[in-house]
């Protein structure tokens, strides 16, 4: 069942996120790995930011979450993770494809570069890595990160969305 998360979530979105976030240690830029990998202050910062967090349960357990977050005129997708033990069954696409449905927003999504498997995952879904010039103009544009993030970031936007007709 794919749901709405409320405030009683919290901890099972705080867990899930840190859990799955193991796969980037090693991989992405060791100056942007930490431990946890997003603090619970750092998830109520982007909760108070708009982020709408959406769970996927199975059991009543909470196995997988992504956030979305309405940032001027297009749909940001942002925190895609599922539980390691519950990944490659299928649930990160069918959160997506669930919230791809309640937006008629272009959705950009950012990850790490060195993520080649988020990057993978999102093309199998219809979504086409921009240019560098073009992502480093929408993370500025869209997204409050560091400079270093941008460095080693990427950024993927629908292939049915031309990102020339996201306002420039």
């Amino acid at each position: 069942m794919i749901r709405q998360c409320n405030e009683t979530d919290f901890e099972a979105i705080y867990a899930i996120i840190n859990d799955a976030a193991e796969a980037y240690s090693g991989v992405i830029p060791e100056d942007r790995w930490k431990e946890p990998y997003m603090s619970r202050e750092e998830l109520q910062h982007e909760i108070d930011a708009g982020v709408v967090f959406w769970g996927y349960e199975e059991d009543e357990e909470m196995v997988g979450v992504t956030g979305v977050q309405d940032v001027q005129d297009v749909t940001l997708i942002r925190h895609a993770y599922v539980r390691r033990a519950w990944q490659k069954k299928g649930i990160g696409g069918k959160l997506l494809s669930e919230l791809r449905k309640k937006t008629f927003r272009p959705i950009l999504i950012g990850t790490w570069a060195d993520a080649l498997w988020a990057t993978r995952f999102y093309e199998k879904h219809g979504f086409k890595l921009v240019s560098t010039e073009e992502k480093n103009r929408l993370l500025k544009k869209y997204w409050s990160i560091p400079e270093r993030q941008t460095e080693t970031s990427v950024v993927l936007v629908e292939q049915k969305c031309v990102t020339a007709s996201i306002n420039k």
